[in-house]
């Protein structure tokens, strides 16, 4: 069976967070698993790689195109290089018009290829319109959500010129929704069948409260049988603290004593325990929580903060890391975001929603004990007996999770039997791609 996945970023060649990951992870094990595995992303002018171009032409409504191609772990990434992602960065203001470019000439370019899919898996509103076009073509396809936030909306008199749909698929029972255009929208009731990064997430997107206006579409689907939760892996030979070459390796609660002793050097850090995050600076993230719970943690705690986001959040932990016990680093730094797994004591994810959440799986592989919110992927992923979980999305409710995690690290030897269950958790891409390949099979149906 051929699927080819379509998606915005892959790691290593282009991430800005989770989805990236994502793809760099899952295909490889689909193709482990006897699938053949294609992933088609746009090529940005600062893609890290340097694909083959393997095909030049022009496609109708959308102008030239090339195609790249890497081949790595068994899967063939394949890039569409498009004038409107030679801008330097993933991201610009004006994404639904470049993704609608992408949209439209994916399947034509898959074509050219030869590489026709027997399922088309897409993942995130970048790929709504591709799922799209592939209903229009009698394809059948698989829809990710992975961030309901981010909808991919437009002016629907403006964006209906660049999506080479009938009109027929304009209205509100397609990609339609209050005045605009929602490739979002299009993903979901387009595909075959929508799924979700994790099983409480799938239930949660259901209601007004995570629904982000999309909830009604979701109960159809729910009552349609159309959508279910599959809950994401971790590439644990990435993630490895016995082979990680950024921090001090090691196997057991010894081991991880020596990289939190690194940490404390590293940064200037004092005796006091240390609670990490490293995350997107966004509402979401909860990293106002954060900010609000920080004269309290700090009375007990270093907390140490990588990230960058939102520029006001941005600013408000730069003032903070005056203070003795607040470290800030700004950015991506990918060495010190595992050297904060491995070091850290306890991670904080005081999410308001979380699809699914890596940090946390991350976190556990290395020892490191999560306090978080009680929602999505951290409900799936974090038990009770390792992390500390609270409810409420508040500052006091956060403060209470730590004060429950440094009560537990001040008994070492129970501190000790969570750390342990942390790092033997399970968290491997192989069962997560066995499912995706029987949906698959159920959705191409018996002649795939």
């Amino acid at each position: 069976m051929r699927v080819v996945h379509v998606a915005s970023e892959v790691f290593p060649f282009s991430r800005s967070g989770g989805l990236g990951d994502v793809l760099g992870a899952l295909p490889p094990v689909q193709a482990r698993q006897g699938a053949e595995a294609v992933v088609l992303s746009p090529w940005y002018a600062d893609l890290a790689g340097a694909p083959e171009e393997v095909w030049r032409g022009v496609v109708p409504g959308v102008g030239p195109v090339r195609v790249g191609r890497l081949t790595q772990d068994g899967v063939q990434f394949l890039f569409l290089g498009l004038e409107e992602f030679g801008r330097p960065g993933l991201y610009h203001d004006d994404d639904v018009w470049r993704f609608s470019q992408f949209g439209r000439a994916a399947l034509p370019v898959l074509r050219a290829l030869d590489l026709m899919p027997d399922v088309l898996h897409g993942h995130d509103w970048q790929a709504g319109l591709v799922v799209a076009h592939a209903r229009l073509l009698g394809l059948r396809s698989v829809f990710t959500v992975h961030n309901l936030q981010y909808q991919g909306r437009w002016n629907l008199p403006e964006a209906a010129a660049w999506l080479g749909l009938p009109g027929g698929m304009l209205g509100v029972e397609g990609v339609e929704y209050h005045g605009d255009v929602n490739l979002m929208k299009a993903g979901l009731v387009f595909a075959d069948h929508v799924t979700t990064v994790s099983p409480q997430y799938a239930q949660e997107i259901t209601t007004a409260q995570y629904g982000e206006g999309l909830d009604g579409v979701m109960v159809r689907l729910t009552l349609e049988g159309r959508l279910s939760g599959i809950l994401n892996g971790l590439d644990q030979d990435r993630w490895d603290p016995r082979t990680d070459p950024d921090i001090p390796t090691y196997a057991d609660l010894k081991g991880k004593a020596a990289a939190t002793a690194a940490l404390r050097a590293e940064l200037g850090l004092d005796g006091a325990p240390v609670l990490g995050t490293v995350s997107r600076l966004a509402g979401q993230k909860g990293m106002d929580l954060l900010l609000e719970a920080l004269p309290d943690l700090t009375q007990d705690w270093n907390v140490v903060v990588l990230g960058g986001g939102d520029p006001l959040l941005t600013a408000a932990f730069r003032g903070w890391a005056q203070h003795p016990r607040v470290t800030f680093a700004e950015g991506l730094q990918e060495g010190l975001a595992h050297r904060i797994y491995a070091g850290a004591q306890a991670f904080a994810m005081p999410s308001r929603f979380e699809p699914c959440g890596l940090s946390q799986m991350i976190a556990m592989r290395y020892g490191t004990l999560p306090v978080v919110r009680e929602t999505g992927g951290l409900v799936d992923t974090v038990p009770h007996d390792v992390g500390f979980r609270f409810s409420e999305a508040t500052p006091e409710a956060l403060t209470g999770a730590a004060a429950q995690a440094l009560a537990a690290l001040n008994d070492p030897a129970g501190w000790a039997a969570r750390v342990e269950r942390a790092m033997n958790l399970e968290f491997s891409w192989a069962g997560p791609a066995a499912q995706y390949l029987d949906l698959y099979r159920r959705v191409a149906g018996p002649a795939a």
